[in-house]
C-alpha cells in the first residue's frame, strides 16, 4: 500500500515595525535608503510563530498586535509533523531561541524564521531581510546606535510562549 506523507503549506509572514518610517528616516539618519524594518514569522499548521525579547511565541495568524502582515511569502510545503515541529521548537525554546538569547542584530526574529524555514522547507527567507542589520551596521550613525539598539528587545504582543503553553 502506498502512503503519500502528509503536506503542510509553510509562508513567511513579513510586517514593517516602522509603518513606513524607515523609508522616510534612513536616508537622514543612515545615509542610505532602507525601505523598512522588518519582523518576521513563519505561519505553518494553522499558527503564526515568532521569536522575540520572550523566547517564542506562537498566535493565530496575523494575531499579534501588529495586525495583518504588510506582505506574505510562499516558501513551500514540508512533511514535517506538527508534533515533530513543535519539539523542535520547545528545543529551540530551552537553548538557542531564550528570551534572553534575543539580540536585535545578531539573533532576532529573522534568525529565527530563517533557521525554522530550512528546517521545515530547506528554503531560507528572502536575503533582503537577512541582510538588513549588517546594511545598517556598516554606516556610522548604525555604528554610533549600536549600543541603545542592543538593548532594544522587541516582543510582539499578542503571542503565547512556546514553553509556557507546552507545560500547561
Amino acid at each position: 500500500m502506498d502512503k503519500t506523507p502528509t503536506r503542510y503549506n509553510v509562508q513567511l509572514y513579513i510586517y514593517d515595525l516602522s509603518r513606513g518610517m524607515a523609508r522616510s528616516l534612513s536616508p537622514i539618519m543612515l545615509g542610505e535608503f532602507l525601505l523598512l524594518l522588518w519582523h518576521t514569522a513563519i505561519v505553518a499548521y494553522g499558527d503564526e510563530f515568532f521569536f522575540g525579547g520572550e523566547g517564542i511565541s506562537s498566535c493565530s495568524p496575523g494575531g499579534t498586535m501588529l495586525g495583518p502582515p504588510d506582505t506574505v511569502v510562499e516558501l513551500g510545503e514540508t512533511e514535517v509533523s506538527e508534533e515533530i515541529f513543535m519539539d523542535y521548537l520547545s528545543s529551540l525554546g530551552e537553548s538557542t531561541y531564550r528570551g534572553d538569547k534575543y539580540r536585535l542584530f545578531e539573533h532576532n526574529c529573522n534568525t529565527f524564521t530563517n533557521e525554522v524555514s530550512q528546517f521545515l522547507t530547506g528554503r531560507t527567507i528572502p536575503s533582503y531581510i537577512t541582510d538588513l542589520p549588517s546594511e545598517v551596521l556598516s554606516t556610522p550613525f548604525g555604528q554610533m546606535l549600536r549600543p541603545i539598539l542592543d538593548s532594544i528587545h522587541i516582543a510582539p504582543p499578542g503571542g503565547n510562549a512556546i514553553n509556557e503553553r507546552r507545560n500547561v
